[in-house]
This record gives structure tokens, C-alpha cells and sequence, in this order.
């Protein structure tokens, strides 16, 4: 018997989705229920994530075994788009800890993750904070783990973009181990001594997500909680592209929804349009049919990347080296191939639907721009240029793909 079939129970395989999306959906009908309101307000969602984390949404990836739903990723991310639908910041907040939750499944090939599975099953959530501040060059890491005089290890650093931490119980903090010189990931309690969140993003869209400065000072660390950095699973900015896949997706289909239905009550009509009401003008009508369409594809494509993303899961746990090579190039390649594409549709999307209606639509009252401005934000946090070269120089020149990448500031920055 192969070591996957010995372990195969152990993992997150599929479950049955129509259950779990029952049990959730209601969730997200209250949820999308105020996500006007909380644009028009910036309000942030804790009491909307409250809820998900007392259902036990962040323990849908964890295996049946250990008292999770064991969805595999295509399953993960169709739920994601249709959280999405409802409030496509709250996926924002919660991508952090689906990906921690993704490297503990990894992690569990050869080491118990079952503390960690248990701590997602009790509803405890993982938020992010990877990106330092200010003019930090690119490869430093100022965020630093040393050891303090009663030899315990603290982190002290200053991140920003620290999306969904504000919401959740622990940390998942990029930062440069001073005592083993590498770097690592120190997952600190959100609510310990010395950690400082701050609401301070100021992006046109995804207001709400929670991406904010977070300080540390001098946190404590156990051991158990500094995992190295070049252990993280393979297929990290795969998933975390994919995360974004799922966000537009969602923010597609609301935006076809809520133009169909402005569309099919609307009254005033133009003079020299096609039809006595609007809902049956047949160049208003086009148009929801093509941003439909490309709602549809947007969603597919998505679940195509997602199903390269399982595919790398499972090579995992295969033992053999060259599949598990060839399943994650695809799972970046096809990642990478999603955003380029899915990125431009929901941007197109959003904007041509307002051809559907007339000037009323830009009232700041239907907030019906959000879905642009927020398609924009997301589709900014990788830059689609930089995906399309490395796309183009795979398929030329067999180029290895940015598997990891960094930002910062140019050595060669104005003085």
C-alpha cells in the first residue's frame, strides 16, 4: 500500500458541498443584507465574521477526521466566490488564514498538525501581515525575532497590508529570525502585549477588509510558533492569486445582479430607445447578457485554476518528486493565466453595466461603482504586467515562473 492510501483519510479530498453550501448560505444572505450599509458607512465586518467563525467556516479545508467539512479547493474556492457575492471584503479578510490553513495541511505530511486543526475546528482564525513599511529595500526584512535575556524568543517589527488580522485570533508574520539567520513565518497571538492593529487603509476600494498597520513590540514567540519560511507549501502565491480569482468572481455575479435587477424595475425610459419599459429593450439587454457571460467565464476559469491548485495538494503526498514539481508550475502558470484574464472581464463588467442604465446609476446611494472600484483593488495587488511577462517568458523560453516574490524599495531610489 502507497503512503497516500495509508494517509488518504488524513486529507482534504472533497466533501459534500451541497450540505456545507446549505449550511452556510443563509450566513451570506445576512451578510450581503448590510454590505451597502457598510460601504456607505466603512463599517467593518466583525460581527459578519463572527458569525462565519462561530459556523465554522475557517475549518471547511481541515479533514472530516479532525472535525472539519474536508472540502477540496475547487470546493473552497466556489464557496469563497459565493461568499464573495454577499461581501467581497470579507474573502479579502479571511485569505490570509485559508492560506495558513492550506500550509497546515502540507505541513501534516510530516509533523501532527492536529493542535492547529483543532484550534480551526474551534472557530480561531489566522489573519496576515507580510509586507513591510516605508522605504524598506526590496529583500530586507525589518521585522526581526531575536532572543531576550530570559532567553524567550520576541518579534518586533511594523507591517503593512496586514489584511484580515484586525478579525482574527493569531498572525501569520513574515520576519527574519535573528538567532537561526533565516527567514521565518512567527505566528503571534493577535491579542497579546504588544501588538497594535490600526484601521488605517485607505484604498478606493475594499475599504472594509481590515488592511491596516500592524506593530509589534517585542512580542513573545514560542518556538513552537517559528516555522520556517522555505517550508511554506509550494503553491502559496498560486493560492493566494486564486483567493483573488474567487473575490472577482463573486464581485462579478453581485454586479449582474443588483444592474439586472435596477434594470427590470426601472421606469424612465429614453425617447429614442427600443422599448416602452427598459427591461425589455434589447441593447439594454445585451448588455447584462454579455456580463453575464463573462461573469460565467470568470467563475470557470477560477474553478479550472483551483483544480491545478488540488492537483499540487495532492502531489504532495504522492512521493514522486518530479509530478510534484510539474503539478505546481501548473498551479502557478494557471494562476497567473486566471488573473490576466479574469482581471479584465470583471474590470469590463462593472464598467459597461452602467450602460444598461443612465446617469441615476452614479448615485452614491446605490453605491452600484463599488463593484468596480472594488474589481480595481483587487486586480491591482499583482501586477497584471509583471504576470503576463513571466507568462510569455515561461512559454518562450521555459523561464522558471515567480513561484516567491518581495516588494520594496529600489536600492537605486532618489535620495
Amino acid at each position: 500500500m502507497s503512503q497516500f492510501e495509508q494517509i488518504k483519510e488524513q486529507l482534504s479530498l472533497g466533501g459534500d458541498y451541497a450540505a456545507v453550501a446549505a449550511k452556510y448560505r443563509p450566513i451570506f444572505a445576512e451578510i450581503a443584507q448590510g454590505a451597502l450599509a457598510r460601504e456607505q458607512q466603512r463599517i467593518l465586518p466583525f460581527e459578519q465574521i463572527e458569525q462565519l467563525k462561530q459556523a465554522g467556516f475557517g475549518a471547511v479545508r481541515v479533514p472530516v477526521r479532525y472535525g472539519g467539512a474536508g472540502l477540496s479547493l475547487p470546493q473552497l474556492f466556489d464557496l469563497l466566490t459565493e461568499l464573495a457575492a454577499a461581501d467581497s471584503n470579507i474573502v479579502q479578510a479571511l485569505r490570509g488564514h485559508f492560506a495558513f490553513v492550506e500550509d497546515r495541511l502540507v505541513a501534516h505530511k510530516t509533523q501532527s498538525q492536529k493542535l492547529w486543526f483543532e484550534r480551526f475546528v474551534a472557530g480561531e482564525l489566522v489573519g496576515n501581515a507580510w509586507t513591510e513599511v516605508g522605504s524598506v529595500q526590496i529583500g530586507d526584512v525589518i521585522t526581526r525575532v531575536t532572543q531576550n535575556a530570559t532567553g524567550q524568543r520576541v518579534v518586533s517589527g511594523e507591517k503593512y497590508y496586514s489584511t484580515g488580522s484586525i478579525f482574527a485570533d493569531w498572525v501569520d508574520l513574515f520576519a527574519f529570525d535573528e538567532v537561526s539567520q533565516q527567514n521565518v513565518i512567527a505566528l503571534i497571538n493577535r491579542h497579546a502585549s504588544g501588538v497594535d492593529i490600526q484601521d488605517d487603509w485607505d484604498g478606493f476600494g475594499q475599504k472594509t477588509t481590515g488592511s491596516g498597520t500592524l506593530r509589534v513590540n517585542a512580542v513573545e514567540v514560542p518556538i513552537s510558533h517559528i516555522l520556517p519560511f522555505d517550508q511554506r507549501f509550494k503553491y502559496q502565491t498560486a493560492f493566494y492569486q486564486v483567493v483573488h480569482l474567487a473575490t472577482l468572481s463573486g464581485i462579478a455575479q453581485a454586479a449582474v445582479a443588483n444592474f439586472s435587477e435596477e434594470v427590470r424595475h426601472r421606469t424612465r425610459i429614453f425617447s429614442h430607445g427600443n422599448a416602452d419599459l427598459v427591461r425589455h429593450d434589447p441593447q439594454v439587454l445585451q448588455v447584462i447578457g454579455q456580463a453575464s457571460a463573462q461573469a460565467y467565464a470568470s467563475a470557470a476559469i477560477t474553478q479550472r485554476a483551483a483544480a491545478a491548485l488540488q492537483d499540487a495538494y495532492l502531489s504532495h503526498f504522492a512521493e514522486q518528486p518530479e509530478q510534484d514539481v510539474q503539478a505546481n508550475i501548473a498551479a502557478e502558470l494557471e494562476s497567473a493565466q486566471g488573473q490576466v484574464v479574469i482581471s479584465r472581464l470583471v474590470l469590463e463588467l462593472t464598467s459597461n453595466l452602467f450602460n444598461a442604465l443612465s446617469a441615476s446609476a452614479s448615485s452614491t446611494a446605490k453605491q452600484l461603482d463599488r463593484y468596480w472600484r472594488n474589481a480595481r483593488t483587487v486586480s491591482s495587488h499583482n501586477p497584471i504586467i509583471y504576470k503576463e511577462k513571466a507568462i510569455g517568458d515561461w512559454e518562450v523560453n521555459q523561464a522558471a515562473l515567480p513561484f516567491v516574490w518581495q516588494i520594496g524599495a529600489s536600492p537605486r531610489q532618489a535620495s
